[in-house]
Order: structure tokens, then C-alpha cells, then sequence
């Protein structure tokens, strides 16, 4: 099939060859290949756009050999979504962060994203992620390390100030760009607030307003409804989803539809015999249990039993807050050691009638 010809960029990203502003976001413990070979097997294939690793520790990726670590498997999209891969690191010491910059280059990697918003204590304690908001010069130095030992774009990924003002946030933002930053993905909450409280849009679209860098959004993108709402009404250079994608997979299908681009039938489109998107709760409840069987199935190719089964129940415990009676589904699975019984207790419980996928839930993202 040929390709179709879609470029909704608003501004350009340097050094790498998008057409599509929507990304999914580096999550802790659920970007790994198994995630990614979900959610890119429901994307078009003229959908040209970043997909991120889990974060990874500068620290160790030297003496990593990648591939090999779970954090580093690719999917089997070598020439789609993987060719198109963005890690993200944490670091804050030049050699560290050079050595692992070099490395993720030669493995494929299309840009390397700094890590400044994480809030997890073990961020805090070495002065790695949100950290960095508290020292700006310093922050500055270290795009500048990754600058000096890449030869692939450098973003940051950071979240707003104490107060959530533009005036405070750009006096972290101007030594970043400074320093050498080709775009930031700003998550509009507070340092503290961690997933709690709404994600203030409003702040990115000052934001962008304020540099010529582009300006990705991320924090609350639920459904595509919400995608295609923040993307019009605040005029972020992109729009990042993260835990949205556990619960809706398909999303960036979705998005594609609602925008009207000339784009094909995704990989597992074609394999179900759908023509559209799913858009009813009951449809999505339906697709949600598809999508969740395929996914226990990558990640036991993927991974050993053990790191599989682990994984299978973060997915779950983090997608089933959409489906009503998801808790009844943690529940089922919650004590299951076996692949076969895993597969199986699952494909019963999406036999039930009456499941649905919400648009929203009360946790935030």
C-alpha cells in the first residue's frame, strides 16, 4: 500500500522527519516494546511520529548492552514506529550522560529526551529530574552536556513552576534553550502536585507564545476528544499522551479520523476486519479486551514469564480504571501465574455483557 501524504506540523522538529503532533509519553514500567508493538500496531503507517523508552538512568546505560535489557527491547517495527525512537535518560554528570547519548545514537535513537519533571524521590535524592527546576543554570549545563556529546536533537521534558506562572517557568525555560534545547514537552502541574489537581493548559499555550522552540503539551489527554480539544483550542506544537494509551491504544487512529487525514486501516484494523475506529463505550469496552490479549501475548514474547506476567498486571492496574467492573478484572488476574490461565480468565471475562469504556476518570494523567 502506498503511502498517504499527511503533515499537520505546525512548526518543524529539527533533525527528524514528523508529519503527525501526537506522541505517546515515556511512562515508568509501561513504555517498554510490549506497549509500544500495542499501541503502533493500532497506528497508520503514514503516521510518522516519536515514540519514547521507559526513562532510563545515564549511570547505568554505559555498561548496558542494549537490546538485552528490558528497558531497551524493540519491537518488531523496525522500519515504522522504532525508526522513530526518542529514549528518555535521566542524568546530571557530563561523562555519564556523553558515553549514554553515544551509545542510544549507535542502538537507533532519533533524539534523546532529558528527564527534568520527574518528582520520585530517588529522582530528588540525586538531583536528577524535577530537581534540576530548582537550579537553572545548572539544568542549563546539562543540556549542554547532551548537546556537546549528540549529534541527534535534545528535548526536555519538565513540568511547571511552584506558582504556575509564565514569568517563573520562562526563568527556567530561556537557560534550557540557551543551552541548546530543540524543543520542550512541558507538563503543567506543579513540582509537588504529581498527578493531582488539572494540568494547566493555558500554560503551554503562553508558553509557546513566548519562544520559537517547538512546545509539546502533556497531563489529562483521556480520550481523543481531549486530544483534539488541546491541540486546537491551546496550540501546542504537539500533544503527549501517557497513561490514556493503556485504556485506548488506538487513540492516534482516532485522533486521525477526527482530523480528517487521508490515512489507511492500522495493522489490527485489518486482522480484526474493522473499517473505523472504535468511538461507543461498548465498542471500545470490546476493542479494550482485544487489545489486552494481544498484549499479554507481546509481552510474553517479549519478556521471560516472570518479568511478563509483572508487567501484564501494571498495564492492567493502570488501564482499568476506564472499563466498569475493571476492579472485578484486576481482581481475576490478580493471583494468576500462569500464561495459559491468564489468557484464558481474561477472554471470559470479556464474554460479560454490559462492559464500557468512560471517557474520563477521576485519576489524573
Amino acid at each position: 500500500m502506498k503511502n498517504l501524504d499527511i503533515n499537520i506540523l505546525r512548526r518543524p522538529f529539527p533533525k527528524v522527519q514528523l508529519n503527525f503532533p501526537f506522541f505517546m509519553a515515556p511512562m515508568v514500567g509501561l513504555t517498554h516494546a510490549a506497549m509500544r508493538d500495542l499501541v503502533q500496531v493500532f497506528t497508520p503507517i503514514e503516521i510518522k511520529t516519536l515514540w519514547p523508552t521507559e526513562m532510563l538512568n545515564s549511570r547505568r546505560l554505559p555498561s548496558q548492552i542494549l537490546g538485552e535489557t528490558k528497558e531497551t527491547k524493540k519491537t518488531k517495527f523496525e522500519l515504522r514506529g522504532e525508526a522513530f525512537l526518542m529514549p528518555q535518560i535521566l542524568g546530571n554528570e557530563e561523562v555519564f550522560i556523553k558515553n549514554s547519548i553515544q551509545k542510544l545514537s549507535d542502538w537507533g535513537a532519533v533524539g534523546i529526551d532529558l528527564n527534568m519533571g520527574c518528582p520520585v524521590k530517588k529522582a530528588l535524592k540525586h538531583n536528577y529530574g524535577v530537581s534540576l527546576m530548582g537550579d537553572p543554570g545548572y539544568a542549563r549545563e546539562v543540556v549542554m552536556m547532551a548537546k556537546n556529546g549528540s549529534n541527534v536533537p535534545i528535548s526536555v521534558k519538565t513540568r511547571a513552576g511552584e506558582n504556575k506562572e509564565i514569568g517563573e517557568l520562562l526563568k527556567f525555560i530561556r537557560p534550557l534553550i540557551d543551552g541548546g534545547t530543540d524543543w520542550i514537552t512541558l507538563h503543567p502541574r506543579g513540582p509537588r502536585e504529581k498527578r493531582k489537581g488539572n494540568a494547566e493548559w493555558k500554560l503551554v499555550e503562553q508558553l509557546r507564545k513566548e519562544i520559537d522552540i517547538p512546545v509539546i503539551g502533556n497531563g489529562d489527554i483521556q480520550n481523543s476528544n481531549l486530544a483534539v480539544e488541546a491541540w486546537e483550542k491551546f496550540q501546542p506544537d504537539g500533544v503527549m499522551i501517557g497513561r490514556g494509551l493503556t485504556s485506548r491504544p488506538w487513540m492516534l487512529w482516532q485522533i486521525g479520523k477526527k482530523l480528517n487525514l487521508p490515512i489507511s486501516k492500522p495493522e489490527m484494523a485489518r486482522e480484526l476486519g474493522i473499517n473505523e475506529p472504535p468511538f461507543t463505550p461498548a465498542e471500545e469496552a470490546q476493542m479494550y479486551g482485544a487489545a489486552l490479549k494481544y498484549f499479554v501475548n507481546k509481552c510474553f514474547e517479549y519478556f521471560d514469564d516472570q518479568d511478563a506476567l509483572k508487567k501484564i498486571k501494571f498495564f492492567i492496574i493502570n488501564s482499568h480504571p476506564w472499563l466498569n467492573y475493571g476492579n472485578r478484572l484486576v481482581s481475576i488476574i490478580s493471583s494468576t501465574k500462569d500464561p495459559v490461565q491468564l489468557v484464558t480468565r481474561i477472554t471470559k471475562f470479556f464474554e460479560s455483557s454490559g462492559l464500557r469504556l468512560s471517557d474520563t476518570t477521576n485519576l489524573r494523567y
